[in-house]
């Protein structure tokens, strides 16, 4: 199955930019990776119809540790973070998302996965804390058992 991942975050904010750094690991491994730091309609422009989209970024939770990675699937993605976890972004890139699913029947038909990793500091700064570092290895490997299909 063609994966798609997109990398979010802003990398001047410390763990906002964790996002971006998974995604780069990935790209030197050879995956399909875009950065579209904060800007989820980049995607509209570089989406060939890959079959599995997986977005990894930075989330906020009250519920979660600084450092714990989430993985979300299909509608999930789209309830649990509205609910229970906060996009560190302005306008949520998972609305964004749904607003260009609705826009490319085909990016509709993708399968949607969602990697968070629970932010400490967002602020500015070039930083990731300690817990968010320790746990970019965790979602990379994760990540890579998605688009395994494991």
């Amino acid at each position: 199955m063609r994966t798609l991942i997109l990398a979010l975050g802003n990398e001047l904010m410390k763990d906002d930019g964790v996002g971006l750094k998974v995604g780069r690991i990935l790209a030197e491994k050879g995956y399909n990776v875009l950065e579209v730091g904060t800007d989820i309609f980049m995607l509209s422009s570089h989406y060939n119809g890959e079959e599995r989209i997986i977005i990894v970024d930075a989330i906020l939770s009250e519920t979660f540790k600084p450092g714990e990675v989430i993985h979300l699937k299909g509608e999930d993605v789209f309830e649990k973070l509205r609910a229970e976890i906060r996009s560190a972004h302005f306008m949520g890139a998972i609305d964004g998302l749904k607003l260009l699913m609705k826009l490319d029947e085909r990016l509709a038909k993708a399968e949607v996965h969602f990697v968070g990793i629970v932010a400490k500091e967002i602020d500015l700064g070039t930083e990731l804390s300690e817990e968010v570092k320790k746990a970019v290895p965790k979602a990379v490997e994760l990540i890579e058992k998605i688009v395994a299909g494991d």
